[in-house]
């Protein structure tokens, strides 16, 4: 008769990892993140920025009301939680995401790697996620599928866009910041997971109340805001659901840049890398000090 587990045994299996321990699990993490190469990178970066596209066109349709109304706080709820498809799919499936990426500076501080490998792992993984969230972008453009609903999917894809690249800078990096202290949280609680429904739970939570906050994420706002303007560029669309191309003026390629992208992108790195990472680091990691 085989011999039955002990209770030890099963609690090692089943019970969600220690905080300590994912302390050191994110700087191991963080190490081979550094040390993959640049083909791989990429490769995984892309499928990340087309899986984070993949759950805000599921968070713009669900929350397109299509002439009913639900009250604001009840969509925004809904909306966030099928948003954290993006990062399931993240976790699960397995790619590389900027915004995750920050906690990469847990083995920077603790002197496994360098400073430069850092940023060559960021640059790398941000110019894979941005292509990857244009192409989703391109696709769902091409597909015509924000003409459902009466084009009330597009409308409202319109308007997330247009309010993005409305907000000023300062409030946009404070988003940023409160966004990915959140996102590098689910990927904190994540790593002390021991199945998969426990990273899946794991990740609903603080995705779904950045969401419903109004929070921004760079990658998430590089799918957002490109096919706000590829479908602003639909005159025909325009013009059948009553569309006034002034409405969208502020709209533009430019605003997208310099208004979101830019201190969104600062904002998360500060949310993640140093609201997250760097305190975790200094509660655990501080007394283990490595020369790179």
């Amino acid at each position: 008769m085989a011999e039955a587990p002990s209770r030890e045994r099963t609690r090692h299996t089943l019970d969600a990892i220690l905080p300590a321990d994912v302390a050191r699990i994110a700087e191991d993490l963080g190490v081979r993140k550094a040390g993959m190469g640049a083909t791989e990178i990429l490769a995984l970066a892309v499928l990340a920025g087309a899986f984070i596209a993949m759950g805000a066109v599921f968070a713009t349709t669900v929350t397109t009301t299509g002439g009913a109304s639900l009250p604001w706080g009840v969509s925004r709820l809904l909306g966030g939680l099928v948003f954290s498809l993006g990062l399931i799919l993240v976790v699960v499936a397995g790619a590389e995401l900027f915004t995750g990426n920050n906690l990469i500076v847990m083995a920077w501080m603790a002197h496994k790697i360098t400073a430069g490998r850092v940023l060559r792992n960021w640059a790398l993984v941000y110019a894979g996620n941005m292509a990857g969230a244009l192409a989703t972008a391109v696709l769902v453009w091409l597909s015509g599928q924000y003409a459902f609903a009466g084009g009330a999917v597009g409308l409202n894809a319109l308007g997330i866009a247009v309010n993005k690249v409305g907000l000023s800078f300062f409030p946009a990096l404070v988003l940023g910041i409160l966004c990915n202290a959140l996102v590098c949280l689910a990927v904190w609680l994540a790593m002390a997971a021991r199945t998969v429904t426990d990273k899946i739970l794991a990740v609903i939570f603080p995705i779904t109340a950045f969401v419903a906050a109004g929070f921004e994420h760079c990658v998430a706002n590089m799918y957002f805001i490109p096919i706000g303007l590829l479908i602003k560029g639909d005159a025909a669309f325009l013009a059948l659901v009553g569309a006034r191309p002034e409405t969208y003026a502020a709209l533009t390629w430019h605003s997208f840049l310099l208004h979101n992208l830019l201190p969104v992108t600062i904002g998360n790195i500060i949310g993640g890398g140093g609201l997250v990472g760097l305190v975790y680091w200094f509660i655990y990691l501080r007394g283990d000090r490595h020369e790179v």
